[in-house]
């Protein structure tokens, strides 16, 4: 994807990256995604445009697939969140508490429902809240995970009147949410709370240093390489960036310690370029005596599942899951 040589030499002493799985490879060929080149300062504002266009907000009508869910918009303290849930399924519900995907500088609240409310919300019986949180390089650190931990003490404060069991609620996100996700359970922590019952991330984002094996491995071959990525965390923290004591809250891989956080679902493919700070966060909550799933999906690269939703690694990992989830909730 990348073109190898764009952050001091990608690549060099790494091993070639492990191959593609062959029916993801093939869903990505098919999609035309290897043409469409790494992520740079230079055409940043283009790419987000482009992302905007090919990825429309669904309405909230849409969103309720005539009458199969109860969906509504909600402002929490200036902070836009979309709930929904399986329509008739009365409460007080679990709640998975959604941050989405898009490197911290694309994507929004609406889009990622439809696969979370068939997925995970109607099988599981459980609600959804997806954040609107925004996007870099515009709103740079803290504003994403601030506006995170607002709309999810606004959520725990109203559980009663949404519907909500407010001690069975996992935070969750894929990316840059799974990275917010992950920074939002540090920040609860520290904060006294809400406490999460869970934290499921999913190829988190989760460190600014840009340096680990699997980045170098997978520059220019992963659908987000280590170009791409150094754009991205850039943008998001702005004059911080290269910062040798950045907090925790912008990029969860800082954490000196990861005690006292909620059981984690982490999950990487093994050919992407979080691969091995997600296996190093798993094995770091582990070191702190903690509670970690961890996943490593082989061949599977960034995205895979979104690229390819019905090869047989997207539907293991999709069971994968929901068997946590469902094994989380009925704590």
């Amino acid at each position: 994807m990348g073109d190898g040589g764009r952050d001091g030499g990608e690549g060099a002493g790494a091993a070639a990256p492990p191959p593609f799985d062959p029916e993801l490879s093939a869903a990505l060929t098919a999609a035309g995604a290897v043409a469409r080149g790494p992520v740079t300062p230079e055409n940043l504002a283009a790419w987000q445009e482009r992302d905007a266009a090919v990825r429309p907000r669904p309405t909230v009508e849409a969103l309720r697939d005539g009458g199969r869910f109860e969906v509504a918009e909600l402002d929490a303290s200036g902070v836009p969140l979309v709930s929904a849930r399986p329509a008739g399924a009365g409460g007080p519900l679990p709640l998975l508490y959604y941050l989405h995907g898009g490197r911290l500088i694309t994507g929004n609240a609406w889009s990622v429902l439809p696969r979370l409310l068939r997925e995970l919300a109607e099988p599981l019986g459980i609600a959804v809240v997806s954040v609107e949180y925004p996007l870099a390089p515009a709103a740079p650190y803290p504003a994403a995970v601030e506006a995170c931990f607002t709309g999810l003490r606004w959520t725990a404060d109203r559980a009663e009147r949404l519907g909500i069991d407010a001690g069975r609620v996992v935070v969750g996100g894929k990316s840059a949410g799974g990275g917010l996700a992950a920074a939002l359970a540090l920040l609860t922590r520290d904060r006294g709370g809400p406490v999460p019952a869970g934290q499921l991330l999913l190829s988190p984002m989760l460190d600014d240093r840009n340096d680990s094996f699997s980045a170098r491995q997978s520059a220019g071959h992963d659908t987000w390489d280590r170009t791409s990525n150094a754009t991205a965390w850039r943008a998001a923290l702005g004059g911080l960036h290269g910062a040798p004591d950045l907090p925790p809250y912008a990029a969860p891989a800082r954490a000196a310690d990861l005690s006292g956080l909620p059981p984690a679902y982490v999950e990487v493919g093994s050919a992407e370029t979080f691969r091995d700070e997600a296996v190093a966060y798993a094995d770091g909550i582990w070191r702190a005596g903690g509670e970690a799933e961890l996943h490593v999906w082989p061949g599977a690269f960034h995205g895979f599942d979104t690229f390819a939703p019905e090869a047989a690694l997207s539907r293991d990992a999709r069971d994968a899951r929901t068997r946590w989830l469902r094994r989380i909730l009925a704590r």
